[in-house]
């Protein structure tokens, strides 16, 4: 716990048991309801290069966990090929997943890398993921293997 501490900061630890990953499923960070990316459309990140709130009107499911798009065309290109435009590790924390957790990604803070959407719990995370992304997405893919069908609380044990 205290590396835990030292890596993501009391507070930010405080803040992650009250969000959405611990009743998430547990490879996929979607909220109690199964509603993906807090109802973020996943393919605005791509089209249009920002993070764009979902219309709850126009959503799909895909591997049970609801999608928001900001409009038609957009759910038909997620339909089409829906594999594109998941986040990576689940919608958990990018920088998390390298360090070997999963914690609460922030659809308002993301990065699109070589065609993958990726996610981060906070501004100061996602700073220092920056210092290193190719070398954090290289530990977190190591890491996703054994972390995927994990729990986020049983990794904090």
């Amino acid at each position: 716990m205290t590396k835990l501490k030292s890596l993501f900061g009391g507070a930010l630890l405080a803040s992650t048991f009250v969000g959405t990953a611990f009743a998430a499923g547990v490879e996929l960070n979607a909220s109690s309801t199964g509603l993906a990316l807090q109802g973020y459309d996943p393919v605005a990140y791509f089209t249009e290069n920002k993070a764009s709130p979902g219309n709850w009107q126009i959503t799909s499911t895909y591997n049970e966990a609801t999608y928001r798009f900001a409009s038609e065309e957009h759910k038909a290109t997620f339909e089409a090929n829906p594999e594109a435009y998941l986040p990576q590790y689940g919608g958990y924390c990018a920088f998390g997943a390298a360090m070997g957790f999963k914690f609460d990604g922030d659809p308002t803070l993301w990065r699109v890398v070589d065609g993958e959407l990726f996610l981060n719990i906070s501004q100061d995370i996602q700073e220092r993921w920056n210092t290193d992304i190719p070398g954090f997405i290289e530990k977190a893919d190591n890491n996703w293997g054994d972390i995927e069908n994990v729990s986020p609380d049983e990794l904090l044990n």
